[in-house]
């Protein structure tokens, strides 16, 4: 069938709440994107894990930067501090530094560290579904809906942004549930549209906290923007590769 879109962004977010990594390629799995949320943040007092969308304590959260290194180390980088090594004390401390409260990175499972980690884990906050996919086409919508607000990809934590022709009036992909696409050799399912909450009005680096953008969101797209997929053909996906209905 006639190419959808072509494959512009593709992103996995190491650690659940912080900033993700942009790849250029990713490698997609039956059940999740290799290196996609391996650790999360917790407040160090009640074990709370950081919840940008509920509590003012954790909006300076998606400011602190990720990565995996070649080994599979997380690295992480606070506005003040240069990347260190994560779990770790080190990292601990800048991030606790830069959040005002004692605050520490701690895997979800044993498997997710370096050899040797023998510190605490912590309970995974959830996992919707393997891929949260995302076209510009939506973005775009969003930009006339609410043209001095900033329709940044980071507000919605996307794995996939699909470049794509806007349609008017259409937030595009959420009209697709159901429906199987091919990106690549990928083969997927779109299952649900993705409900968004608090996170997208948080400002980042670049943007500022905006509110009208979720309110637009509830008012012409039933509380969504993008969808999740399950995966019916496990591939690796680049950048460029073209989308497609199957």
């Amino acid at each position: 069938m006639a190419t959808l879109g072509i494959v512009s962004e593709l992103w996995r977010y190491p650690a659940s709440s912080l900033a993700g990594e942009r790849l250029d390629t990713i490698s997609v799995g039956h059940e999740t994107i290799d290196g996609d949320r391996l650790f999360g943040l917790v407040d160090v007092s009640d074990n709370e894990i950081a919840r940008p969308d509920r509590a003012e304590k954790w909006h300076k959260v998606p400011r602190i930067r990720t990565r995996l290194s070649q080994d599979r180390q997380l690295e992480i980088a606070t506005p003040d501090s240069g990347w260190l090594v994560a779990p770790g004390a080190a990292s601990d401390r800048a991030v606790s530094a830069y959040l005002g409260f004692e605050a520490s990175i701690r895997p979800f499972r044993p498997e997710n560290t370096a050899p040797g980690y023998s510190g605490p884990l912590t309970a995974e906050r959830y996992r919707k579904a393997p891929i949260h996919l995302l076209t510009t086409a939506s973005l775009a919508r969003l930009k006339a809906l609410h043209p001095e607000g900033v329709a940044d990809t980071r507000r919605f934590r996307p794995n996939i942004v699909v470049d794509m022709a806007a349609i008017e009036g259409s937030f595009p992909e959420t009209e697709w549930i159901g429906r199987k696409l091919a990106i690549g050799d990928l083969f997927l399912t779109i299952s649900e549209p993705c409900r968004r909450c608090g996170f997208t009005i948080i400002g980042q680096d670049g943007f500022d906290n905006d509110p009208a953008i979720l309110r637009n969101l509830v008012r012409h797209n039933a509380h969504n923007m993008g969808v999740y997929c399950t995966v019916d053909q496990p591939a690796p996906v680049a950048i460029g590769a073209a989308m497609r209905f199957v």
